[in-house]
């Protein structure tokens, strides 16, 4: 049985899709990009600010589920560029202090709303 879970205070999906869902122990999280709580804003001064406000959306997903950055076991990022992956993994790697999780790291054409990252996860509880 699945549990979607919606944060109160995190943005609205831009499409039909839950932000993030609980099944068997798992907890699948929603690719995230850079919005700003509800505004509908993006974050993008910078390449460094769009990915911790990529970072603080997925942690606001885990807190929901009573989870922690600790929890992700896998997550995959996409880049718009392979230009800003030392940016991406700067950050990135800031919000885990033991051994981080599995991952990809690829260059899209595209991402919504021409964002330049977004990253998705799996968490384990």
């Amino acid at each position: 049985m699945k549990k979607p879970i919606f944060p109160a205070g995190a943005a609205k999906p831009l499409a039909p899709y839950s932000p993030a869902v609980e099944a068997n122990g798992l907890v699948f999280l929603s690719g995230q990009i850079a919005l700003i709580g509800d505004t509908g804003q993006l974050r993008m001064d910078s390449i460094a600010a769009e990915t911790e406000q990529v970072m603080e959306n997925l942690g606001m997903l885990l807190r929901a589920a009573g989870l922690d950055f600790g929890h992700l076991v896998k997550c995959t990022i996409f880049m718009s560029s392979m230009e800003h992956y030392g940016a991406v993994n700067e950050v990135y790697g800031k919000y885990f202090t033991d051994a981080p999780p599995a991952r990809e790291a690829v260059a899209v054409k595209g991402l919504p709303r021409g964002v330049n990252v977004e990253i998705s996860g799996i968490a384990c509880r």
